[in-house]
């Protein structure tokens, strides 16, 4: 006698995953129960004059926008915001490694915008199409060449030597930089004009009278 054969056991189905949660796309702002109506709005202003939110807006506007979509569907914003405030905070610091590598990377962004333009140009036929494209590289490479003087600043600041200076305010406001005279009077004060000429009150003497009148009576000036 036959007997029927027993169906195998279908393999379990596999469990779903769980849905992982979507990003957050809006900028939190944490407020208490006991602040005031007056005090929130101060949060509120704070949050929308602070750098973080400017940073996220530009951000924002260039990711969501181009090409780099699926990188904004992923990318929670008050992540974003906190990651931010830190480099902030890493910078105020004096921790400069992510400014370095900042400047860096975009030094080299400018440097491959550099190429790909000067490419550009040489494939031109006209002369106004050859120009703008050069004009475009050019600038990048002087972005370039700008963003690397920047990071060597940071990475050896230039050293300056102050000169003592002291200040005399009691004679002519003058001051004495290492032993040479500077004068702060408010105007240039003409040294052979002072020389010649020598102020008593209101009375200039003029000494091109007194040769005068030596020279009409040369005995009187000898007995002088």
């Amino acid at each position: 006698m036959a007997t029927k054969s027993k169906k195998a056991d279908k393999p379990d189905k596999p469990d779903k995953p769980e849905s992982e949660p979507l990003a957050r796309k809006s900028v939190q702002l944490s407020v208490r129960k006991d602040q005031t109506p007056t005090e929130k709005a101060r949060e509120y202003v704070r949050l929308v004059v602070s750098p973080e939110l400017a940073a996220y807006r530009v951000i924002c506007t260039a990711d969501s926008n181009g090409g780099n979509s699926a990188i904004w569907e992923g990318l929670d914003v008050p992540s974003l915001a906190e990651e931010l405030r830190a480099q902030s905070a890493t910078v105020n610091r004096g921790e400069l490694d992510h400014v370095e590598a900042m400047l860096m990377n975009q030094a080299t962004g400018l440097q491959s915008l550099y190429a790909r333009l000067t490419e550009r140009a040489m494939g031109q036929d006209h002369m106004p199409n050859f120009e703008g494209f050069m004009r475009m590289a050019l600038r990048a490479q002087s972005q370039c060449r700008a963003t690397l003087e920047t990071l060597a600043a940071i990475k050896n600041p230039p050293v300056i030597f102050a000169k003592q200076a002291n200040i005399n305010q009691g004679n002519g406001n003058q001051q004495v930089n290492n032993g040479t005279l500077a004068s702060h009077a408010g105007k240039n004060i003409n040294q052979q004009n002072e020389l010649l000429e020598e102020q008593h009150g209101s009375e200039t003497v003029d000494t091109r009278a007194t040769g005068k009148a030596i020279r009409k009576d040369k005995a009187m000036a000898t007995v002088g």
